[in-house]
């Protein structure tokens, strides 16, 4: 007899079915509540809130040459040209610097202005207060097991997804 999935079943599985259904929507929430803290960043800077991704990206890809618009797509899951045309709005309002690539002309380094830097770290003090708010009651190697955690959740699932989109499960 197959064990029972379902909400009133008591088997293991039912149980880790639960707790896994429980796990997922308290992603959802989290991932609704970072949506708005976005938009509040950056409706702070005056700009959209896939840019205040990409700025993020860019602040934290970069380690002093810039970096490409491939990476920062990559970082955030989204399109290329979509990175390349918001890198470009960004630059207009002097967020951006892009540079073509000395290592090859047919790419861009991308890098955050002195004045993105400072308009960034003028949010510094509520951004240390709202983190405070979000991970209150973890100390850093809490903070530091669930994120471990987390990561091999994310592969793992990257893993589930593409073994659903080829049929094997």
């Amino acid at each position: 007899m197959a064990p029972d999935v379902g909400k009133t079943g008591m088997s293991e599985n039912g149980q880790l079915n639960r707790a896994a259904g429980q796990f997922v929507w308290n992603i959802v929430e989290i991932h609704t509540q970072l949506e708005e803290i976005h938009k509040g960043w950056a409706q702070m800077l005056g700009i959209t809130e896939p840019q205040w991704l990409i700025l993020m990206a860019i602040d934290e890809l970069d380690e002093g040459r810039g970096v490409s618009g491939i990476a920062v797509a990559n970082k955030l899951r989204i399109h290329p040209a979509f990175v390349t045309n918001q890198t470009k709005k960004l630059e207009t309002i002097e967020f951006l610097d892009r540079v073509t690539s000395p290592d090859d002309a047919r790419f861009l380094q991308i890098s955050l202005t002195e004045k993105a830097r400072a308009e960034i770290a003028k949010l510094s003090m509520k951004r240390q207060a709202l983190n405070l708010t979000m991970f209150g009651g973890l100390d850093e190697e809490a903070l530091d097991y669930l994120n471990k955690r987390l990561k091999a959740i994310a592969k793992n699932s990257q893993l589930a997804a593409q073994k659903l989109s080829i049929g094997i499960l």
